[in-house]
């Protein structure tokens, strides 16, 4: 719960510190490098053949299907019926 309050704490000074331009412009590259790590983490964990499940933006349906090929950030996932082309961050293992 410790986490939650301090998340709320660092979302408040962003929304409604006294930040300039250039420093929040640096707050948005720590978060987007954070984030680029991230997929990378989950993307090199990969390998094909794993079960993998993730949310249709589109519909919000759950997709399940297997890892046919892992890119640099994308992931190849074959359902049986159809392919797609998945973000590394999007994919959870089954």
């Amino acid at each position: 719960m410790e986490r939650f309050t301090e998340i709320q704490q660092i979302n408040s000074s962003i929304m409604f510190g006294d930040f300039t331009n250039d420093q929040l412009n640096s707050i948005i590259a720590a978060v987007k490098y954070r984030r680029n790590q991230l997929t990378n983490t989950s993307v090199r964990s990969l390998i094909p053949g794993v079960k993998v499940k993730f949310t249709n933006s589109r519909n919000g349906q759950t997709v399940i299907g297997s890892v046919s090929k892992v890119n640099r950030k994308f992931v190849i996932v074959d359902t049986g019926i159809t392919r797609w082309r998945v973000p590394g961050n999007m994919l959870e293992t089954v």
